[in-house]
């Protein structure tokens, strides 16, 4: 088993950079992660003309099922299964690898595919922690490769529209933006350790991370909610609105991080926190970010939201009820005088995107440092929830000023395995 290990890594190490997809050809992916996100990603992507689709990668073949025949069904013909990543990686008819495994695998994954020569669409957050998400960068660039973040607002014209807005100046002078991620989890309750389940590769699974045993509470849909290899709902889904937030107030990183983050609500193995108030001090301008998973009803009549505050009047674009996305101002009385909602959700615009950007070879509109910038968000968030105090943060160095505890959270340490990310 490790020879052949050793030598698949070397033969990927040989295979060099494909050629550009011409704009007249299809672009081959593999699907690697295969499981709740990853059957929407095979619906995008799939759906799309100038997309083949010839591997299927799932460490569990118990998962693999529902998306071999959704791919069938769309390609007209049944794509190969695989479950050593390597095996596509190896592989010189596939340009890209469309990425939905557990987060602990998205930067091992990226930066493992780009010195492969392949291209990445990776779901959000971009890393586990801070250094993993600048090694993603770094191997974008140096491989001149197209790698995009599942950011999906970022192609949404709806979101476009608020940006352009925001930055038109019309709200006067913009000093602080909202954030807030509110709606009602479920309790994973508690499960003890178990053997591995019959088809699953734990091995691969778990990737460069210190072994842990199997627990349904830390695999699969649940895995976010773990220290150990996951960031919670801040990372799961407040980084596309922290995006938003970052994007349309023209910021990068701020200087210092202060809040709180508890888990409040359910007696469950969630160890990340179910409640967050986190602020962002960029020295001019501030981002507050605001959690609660244990609300059924909505705050402002939505569960996720931005809003922009001016001195002349505020915006805001947000998922309200029923799942539209809305884009409305309000004057300086408080008065609504715009609203505009998206009428018919194109879900397919950033897959579209991404395949654009693999034939032009221009940086997609959820390129990966932007990605990284706002996921930087989501971790010194997580850091200052999990030491209790505020932080100083350095964004040139990408590091925590006078804190060595904290900066210790900015990486991790991993077991010895092929995947492991080279310079981390």
């Amino acid at each position: 088993m490790n020879r052949r290990h050793f030598l698949l890594g070397a033969s990927v190490a040989a295979a060099g950079r494909p050629k550009a997809v011409a704009a007249s050809d299809k672009v081959t992916i593999c699907l690697m992660g295969v499981g709740g996100r990853g059957k929407t990603l095979a619906q995008w992507f799939g759906a799309l003309p100038d997309v083949s689709i010839p591997l299927v990668c799932d460490v569990d073949q118990n998962v693999t099922g529902p998306v071999m025949k959704m791919v069938t069904e769309s390609q007209g013909k049944e794509p190969r299964a695989i479950s050593d990543f390597r095996r596509a990686l190896e592989d010189k008819s596939i340009d890209a690898i469309v990425m939905a495994t557990p987060l602990h695998w998205h930067a091992p994954g990226t930066i493992l595919a780009c010195d492969a020569g392949k291209d990445v669409y990776v779901e959000k957050p971009a890393s586990h922690n801070i250094r993993e998400g600048r090694l993603m960068v770094e191997a974008a660039r140096r491989n001149r490769r197209v790698v995009q973040m599942g950011i999906q607002s970022r192609s949404r014209p709806v979101t476009q529209r608020f940006v352009e807005y925001v930055q038109s100046g019309k709200l006067g002078k913009t000093l602080a933006a909202k954030v807030w991620n509110v709606q009602m989890r479920r309790n994973i309750g508690h499960k003890a350790d178990e053997p591995v389940p019959s088809g699953v590769e734990y091995d691969i699974w778990t990737g460069p991370l210190p072994m842990m045993p199997f627990n349904r509470n830390r695999y699969h849909g649940t895995v976010n909610w773990h220290w150990h290899y996951g960031t919670g709902d801040i990372g799961n889904d407040g980084v596309h609105w922290l995006d938003i937030a970052r994007w349309a107030m023209n910021l990068d990183y701020p200087r210092h991080v202060s809040g709180m983050g508890s888990k409040l609500y359910f007696d469950d193995d969630q160890q990340t926190p179910d409640t967050m108030n986190i602020t962002y001090d960029y020295g001019t301008k501030i981002i507050h970010f605001e959690q609660r998973l244990w609300n059924r009803y909505r705050m402002e009549g939505s569960e996720n939201t931005v809003a922009v505050y001016g001195s002349e009047g505020m915006a805001q674009v947000g998922r309200w009820q029923g799942g539209h996305h809305e884009f409305r101002v309000f004057d300086s009385a408080g008065k609504m005088v715009e609203s505009e909602r998206e009428p018919s959700p194109d879900f397919n615009s950033h897959a579209r995107n991404f395949i654009d950007c693999v034939k032009s070879r221009k940086r997609s509109e959820g390129d990966i440092e932007a990605g990284h910038m706002s996921t930087v968000l989501c971790h010194l968030g997580n850091i200052v929830a999990r030491t209790r105090r505020a932080v100083e943060f350095d964004g040139k160095a990408e590091r925590i000023v006078g804190d060595a505890e904290a900066n210790r959270l900015v990486a991790r340490e991993y077991r010895k395995h092929w995947s492991t990310p080279k310079g981390a």
